[in-house]
C-alpha cells in the first residue's frame, strides 16, 4: 500500500488541500466563516440546487431508458450482440468535450434538428439531460445487465409455478436480487452527472452551471479562490457520501447472491412482446447513441465547398494571427497519444499495487483506502489541475514546465478503473496456489510472475485499455496544465469551440471525430479480449 498511498498523498491530497487552504486562510489563519458567507449567496444556492436536481433528473431518465436495454443484453441472444454492446459502451469512454460537441452538432445552432425543423435545444436543460443519458447508458447496461445475466431464471420460473403472475414473480424474486446493482448503477450515474463539467460547459451556455463548472469559473475567470474552495469542500463531502453508499451496495451485490454462467440464461426472443422490446431497445440505441455520433462525423465532413476533408486538412495549419494555437491542431493527436500512454503506465503500476494490497488485507483501514482510490472520479478535476500549478512549483517537485505533469493528472482518473477492473480477478485467485508455490521455494516476485500474472493478464489488458481511453479524454485538470505549444485533443476541441467562425467549428468537429475513433477502437479491442470471468466492475 505504501506506493499508492505516497502517490495519492503527493499528487492528489497535497494539491487539493493546498488550493482549499489558500482560499480559506488569511495570514495563516483559517477563515471558516467564509463557508457560511459563500453558501448564503443566492447565485451559489442556485448552482447547488441546479447541480442536485439535474443529477437526480439525469439519473432517473437514464434508469428509465437503460433498464430495458440491460434486460435485453442480459436475457436475449441476437445477432451482433457483442458488437452492439461495445457500441453502447463507446459514449462512456468518450471525453465529455466530445459528448458535448456531438450533441451541439445535433441540437445546437446549425445542427441537424435546426436545419430540418428549426428546433434548437442547446442552452436548454434538455440538451444536458439527453447528453447525460447518452454518456451513462452503458453504466446501467454493464452494471445491472452484467448481474441480470447471471441470475438463475429458474427461481422466477419456480415462483410462477407456485401461482405468481409474471409481474409478481419479477417483483418478488428478481427485483430484490437486482436491487443492489440498480442502486450501485444509480449512484454512479448520479456521481458522474453531479460532477459534470464538459457537457454542461458546452451545452449549458451562460444559463446553467454545475458545481464543477462554477469552480472552474471562480478559479480561472474570476480568480475567486475562497468561493472555489468552499464549493470544492461541498463537492468533496457529497462525493464522499455517494461513494460510501456505493461501496455498501457493491458489497451487498458481491456477497448475497448465487450466480450462474451467463451463457445459460440468454435465449432468442419469443413472442411478439419480446421482439417488440428488442426492437424498441435497438431503436433507442440508434437514436440516442448512433445518431449523435453519426452527426458528429457528418459535420466534420461538411465543408464550405461541400462534403470532403477540408476541415481535416485545415488541422495542419496554425490559422490566423489571432489563433489560440502555437502549433497546428493536428499535433494535439500525437501529444494526446504520448500523454495517454504515459498516464496508462503510471495508472497500471499504482493501480496494480493498490489492487494487490486490497486482496491481501481486510478491515476498516483497507476499506478506507479503497474509497480513497475512487475519490478522483468525483473530486473536482479543476481543483486538482489548478492545485498542480500552485503546489508543484518548488524542488524537488518543480514540475510546472515538465511534460510529466499532464500524465500524472490523467493517471489519477485512470487508477480507479485499473483497481476496479483487476480487483475481482485478483480476489478470485486461490490463495492456496500462492502458498504452494512459496512452499516449493518460489520467491514472492516469482509467485506473482508464475501464479498471479497468467491469471490476471487479460484483466490487465482490459485495465490498460480503460485507463488509456479515460486518460485520452481527461479535460478538467488538463485544461489548466496543458501548455499552449502541447495541447491535448480535448483542450484543442474546447479552444476551437470557443472561437467564432465556420472553420473553427469544423475543425472542432474533425478533432472530436478523431478522438471518438481512437476511443472506439480501444474499446472494441477490449471487447475482443474480455470474458465474463475477467470483467471488473466497469
Amino acid at each position: 500500500m505504501a506506493g499508492p498511498v505516497v502517490f495519492f498523498a503527493v499528487f492528489f491530497a497535497y494539491p487539493v488541500v493546498s488550493i482549499v487552504g489558500r482560499g480559506l486562510q488569511v495570514d495563516g489563519v483559517w477563515q471558516f466563516g467564509r463557508i457560511g458567507e459563500v453558501l448564503s449567496r443566492a447565485d451559489i444556492q442556485h448552482v447547488l440546487w441546479f447541480t442536485f436536481w439535474q443529477a437526480l433528473a439525469s439519473t432517473a431518465l437514464t434508469l428509465l431508458i437503460a433498464l430495458p436495454g440491460a434486460y435485453v443484453f442480459a436475457r436475449f441472444d441476437f445477432p451482433c450482440k457483442r458488437l452492439l454492446k461495445a457500441v453502447v459502451t463507446v459514449p462512456f469512454v468518450l471525453p465529455t468535450v466530445v459528448v458535448g460537441t456531438a450533441f451541439l452538432a445535433l441540437l445546437g445552432r446549425g445542427g441537424l434538428l435546426d436545419e430540418l425543423w428549426g428546433i434548437r435545444l442547446d442552452t436548454t436543460v434538455w440538451a444536458i439531460l439527453l447528453a447525460h443519458v447518452f454518456f451513462n447508458y452503458a453504466v446501467v447496461v454493464r452494471t445491472v445487465g452484467g448481474l441480470w445475466s447471471q441470475l438463475d431464471p429458474r427461481q422466477e420460473e419456480a415462483a410462477r409455478v407456485l401461482g405468481a403472475g409474471r409481474l409478481a414473480a419479477w417483483r418478488r424474486v428478481t427485483l430484490p436480487a437486482l436491487g443492489p446493482a440498480v442502486a450501485a448503477a444509480a449512484l454512479m450515474v448520479f456521481l458522474f452527472t453531479f460532477t459534470s463539467f464538459g457537457v454542461v460547459q458546452i451545452l449549458g451556455g451562460p444559463t446553467f452551471s454545475t458545481l464543477e463548472v462554477e469552480i472552474y469559473r471562480q478559479t480561472a475567470q474570476l480568480l475567486d479562490l475562497p468561493t472555489a474552495a468552499v464549493l470544492t469542500l461541498v463537492q468533496f463531502a457529497a462525493v464522499g457520501a455517494i461513494l460510501a453508499v456505493h461501496a455498501s451496495m457493491v458489497r451487498r451485490r458481491e456477497s448475497a447472491l448465487r450466480l450462474v454462467d451467463p451463457a445459460q440464461t440468454a435465449r432468442r426472443p419469443r413472442g411478439a412482446g419480446q421482439w417488440a422490446l428488442l426492437g424498441g431497445v435497438l431503436l433507442t440505441v440508434l437514436l440516442l447513441i448512433l445518431m449523435p455520433l453519426g452527426v458528429l462525423v457528418e459535420r466534420s465532413l461538411d465543408g464550405p465547398g461541400g462534403y470532403g476533408f477540408d476541415f481535416y486538412r485545415a488541422l495542419h495549419s496554425t490559422g490566423d494571427a489571432g489563433s489560440s494555437f502555437l502549433v497546428p491542431p493536428i499535433e494535439a493527436i500525437w501529444n494526446s497519444m504520448q500523454y495517454a500512454l504515459a498516464a496508462t503506465a503510471v495508472a497500471l503500476v499504482v493501480g496494480g499495487l493498490a489492487a494487490a494490497a486490497l486482496t491481501r488485507r481486510a478491515g476498516r483501514l483497507v476499506r478506507g483506502f479503497d474509497a480513497l482510490l475512487m475519490l478522483p472520479l468525483g473530486v473536482s478535476a479543476v481543483t486538482v489541475g489548478f492545485g498542480f500549478l500552485i503546489t508543484l512549483d518548488k524542488p524537488p517537485l518543480d514540475l510546472r514546465t515538465s511534460w510529466i505533469l499532464v500524465p500524472l493528472a490523467q493517471a489519477l482518473v485512470g487508477i480507479p478503473f485499473v483497481v476496479r477492473t483487476m480487483l475481482p480477478v485478483l480476489r478470485a485467485v486461490d490463495e492456496r496456489l500462492r502458498e504452494a508455490a512459496a512452499v516449493l521455494g518460489a520467491s514472492p516476485l516469482r509467485v506473482w510472475r508464475e501464479v498471479d500474472l497468467p491469471m490476471v493478464r487479460r484483466a490487465l489488458l482490459i485495465a490498460a485499455g480503460f485507463a488509456f481511453a479515460v486518460s485520452l479524454g481527461e479535460f478538467g485538470a488538463t485544461v489548466f496544465i496543458a501548455r499552449p505549444d502541447n495541447p491535448t485533443l480535448p483542450v484543442a476541441v474546447a479552444r476551437l469551440l470557443g472561437r467564432p467562425g465556420e472553420l473553427n467549428y469544423g475543425q472542432a468537429m474533425a478533432l472530436s471525430t478523431i478522438l471518438m475513433m481512437v476511443c472506439a477502437a480501444a474499446l472494441l479491442l477490449l471487447e475482443r479480449i474480455r470474458t465474463d470471468k475477467t470483467s471488473g466492475e466497469f
